[in-house]
């Protein structure tokens, strides 16, 4: 799918904002679910697509993003991959946190370009790959962060799965979930709980209650 000019777009149509739950974190957004919505599928030529998830700061990656923030230790020196990253926020946390370097993997064919803005505005580098990563077994790194991953089963039970080999491997993986309703019920160790601003155009609160998790 070919988009004439994604960074173009994406500075037309949202706002450098500071991340809610993790201000030190600016990313471009939009105001609004729906406009953003409809433009996407006008300039990609096609209806029916899902959210443009890349323009939001979602609970489960402003969850993942203030927990490394805060605890530096989890990525400092590492190799990092921000699966399904959206805007990079994770990504950029990670970053900022000291990670020796970071691979945001996601399948939209904006998120390239959200994920190049956002680093760049907040002055940090971050590798890009558009590749589905779960058709291949996952990357020899030392840590997998994915936020809001749990939301739709049969996509769940593909990443669930994916995660655990990792996991199996030596990588370190942590979630960040608001609850979802495919999130595993077992097999997670709780590391935080927070209360994360959200917008009710894409929720069903204002506040979303959010928890990390590393994988077992």
């Amino acid at each position: 799918m070919t988009i004439a000019d994604p960074r173009a777009f994406i500075l037309a149509n949202t706002r450098l904002t500071p991340t809610p739950h993790a201000p030190e974190i600016a990313l471009w957004v939009a105001d609004e679910v729906t406009p953003l919505w409809r433009l996407t599928e006008e300039e990609l030529g096609e209806m029916g697509l899902p959210p443009p998830f890349w323009a939001f700061a979602w609970a489960g990656g402003q969850g993942l993003a203030r927990w490394l923030l805060d605890h530096p230790e989890e990525s400092a020196g590492r190799a990092v991959v921000d699966f399904a990253a959206g805007s990079g926020l994770v990504g950029i946390a990670a970053t900022k946190a000291g990670a020796r370097q970071v691979l945001a993997a996601d399948i939209d064919p904006f998120c390239g370009a959200a994920v190049a803005l956002n680093a760049e505005a907040n002055g940090v580098e971050i590798a890009f790959t558009a590749d589905d990563l779960l058709e291949a077994p996952p990357p020899p790194v030392e840590l997998i962060v994915a936020g809001d991953v749990f939301y739709e089963q049969p996509m769940a039970d593909r990443v669930l799965a994916w995660l655990q080999q990792a996991r199996a491997a030596g990588t370190r993986v942590l979630v960040g979930d608001p609850g979802r309703a495919y999130v595993p019920k077992a097999g997670l160790t709780l590391l935080a709980e927070y209360e994360v601003p959200t917008t009710r155009e894409l929720e069903d609160l204002a506040v979303k209650r959010t928890r990390v998790w590393a994988l077992d």
